[in-house]
């Protein structure tokens, strides 16, 4: 049995994009979204739960590495702010 390979910071990155890239469809779910990443590249869906796991631990997206709450928090005033201007006008 071959040793387990060690993938690189990018490979990590790529692999979340990916995934936070499937999550917000909602018609899949977590597990699912993590096997179609792992088959497209080559990686485990258990190597990419640690991954995700570990970054949420650390309060950062596997995405952004920004904080989730202070993304939606910012993004729920963008809303509010077009929503205002929709108003207006």
């Amino acid at each position: 049995m071959p040793p387990p390979r060690k993938c690189d910071q990018e490979t990590q990155a790529r692999a979340g994009r990916m995934y936070a890239d499937r999550l917000p469809e909602a018609v899949i779910s977590q597990l699912k979204a993590r096997q179609q990443v792992g088959e497209l590249l080559g990686i485990n869906p258990a190597t990419l739960q640690n991954w995700f796991r570990r970054a949420q631990g650390k309060g950062t997206t596997p995405v952004a590495g920004k904080p989730r709450d202070e993304e939606h928090a910012r993004l729920r005033r963008e809303v509010a702010q077009l929503k205002r201007t929709n108003e207006i006008r």
